[in-house]
């Protein structure tokens, strides 16, 4: 059966499409915010054992309707099969190459240094040729920063919590963005995809309100070291639905006074997008990137709007056809 959309995978710098063509069962791309990789699965009919197994390591590129939307390496070669239904093989990729350093813990510490100075140094210690951090980032200014026993994945995952931030490892190297932005960490614009009942709206499942995440305040302690005794920051949070006042209270205290108004504005990022939450499926559309906008459009009165993506998933089969 043909396929009714285009698509290709490159291996190596090698276009695979047309030997895979006769084989491939199945093409399935993940992007994620956070710390989470992007993932690819490409499962195979593997009838008499016929396909060659990837190379570990090998990285790949797909592309579908001509817009790159996975770049990374094999994973993982799994085959499987059962008497009476064939063989399948399925090749998954992640974003980055997980045999490499970036799994090695790291300690070590920089002294009155920004961000970007610091960060920049973990990813070459963790094996990577460089870290992207979002342009409102990259002065932060510390007396100390330290990893302690964290791989590059760990730290850049409580930096981001911290400054209400996504990390990420694409390929070799890092991505330190700001979360809810809606922009690159350069500052461009992330795409905007729309959701439009009747047209290319398949399902949708959307909770527009919830109350439990939502605080109209985020508060941390830090220690003054001039006037010696313990301090709050807080940070007040947009609560248009007219909620209850509500404290965010950080458990951990900071070290300064930058540090704890940092820690606050992160706290305050996250309390404001989650004030809904659920999926809609439509019509594969390659432009959908997690930290772009959804516009949702014909569903009802209340639940039409504009979503932040924080997940999304191109799924395409050659007997089902294709999806986001």
């Amino acid at each position: 059966m043909p396929w009714k959309v285009a698509w290709s995978v490159t291996v190596d710098g090698v276009d695979m499409s047309d030997r895979m063509n006769d084989f491939i069962l199945s093409v399935e791309v993940t992007d994620k915010d956070g710390s989470a990789s992007d993932t690819a699965t490409l499962k195979f009919s593997d009838t008499d054992a016929q396909m060659f197994l990837p190379k570990d390591g090998a990285r790949v590129v797909i592309a579908l309707m001509g817009v790159v939307v996975f770049e990374g390496t094999v994973d993982e070669v799994r085959s499987s099969g059962a008497r009476g239904s064939g063989r399948e093989l399925s090749v998954s990729c992640k974003g980055f190459d997980s045999r490499g350093k970036v799994k090695e813990p790291l300690s070590f510490h920089k002294d009155n240094t920004t961000l970007e100075s610091f960060l920049s140094d973990a990813a070459k210690r963790a094996g990577l040729k460089g870290v992207t951090i979002d342009q409102s980032f990259k002065g932060i200014q510390r007396p100390f920063w330290s990893a302690d026993g964290e791989t590059i994945l760990h730290l850049g995952k409580r930096l981001a919590e911290e400054l209400g931030g996504s990390f990420k490892i694409r390929g070799d190297k890092a991505v330190l963005a700001k979360r809810g932005e809606g922009k690159t960490p350069s500052g461009q614009d992330l795409p905007s995809v729309r959701a439009v009942w009747g047209d290319n709206l398949m399902t949708w499942d959307v909770a527009p309100f919830m109350g439990r995440k939502r605080f109209t305040k985020a508060r941390v302690r830090y220690f003054d070291r001039k006037e010696a005794k313990w301090k709050e920051e807080d940070v007040e949070v947009s609560a248009k639905d007219g909620a209850p006042p509500s404290v965010d209270v950080v458990r951990f205290p900071k070290a300064d006074k930058a540090e704890a108004k940092g820690a606050a504005k992160g706290r305050k990022t996250d309390s404001e997008r989650e004030g809904g939450e659920g999926s809609v499926k439509i019509d594969l559309d390659p432009a959908a990137r997690a930290e772009g906008s959804c516009v949702i459009e014909g569903a009802r009165p209340g639940v039409d709007g504009l979503y932040r993506i924080v997940s999304v998933t191109h799924r395409l089969t050659r007997s089902g056809g294709s999806e986001t």
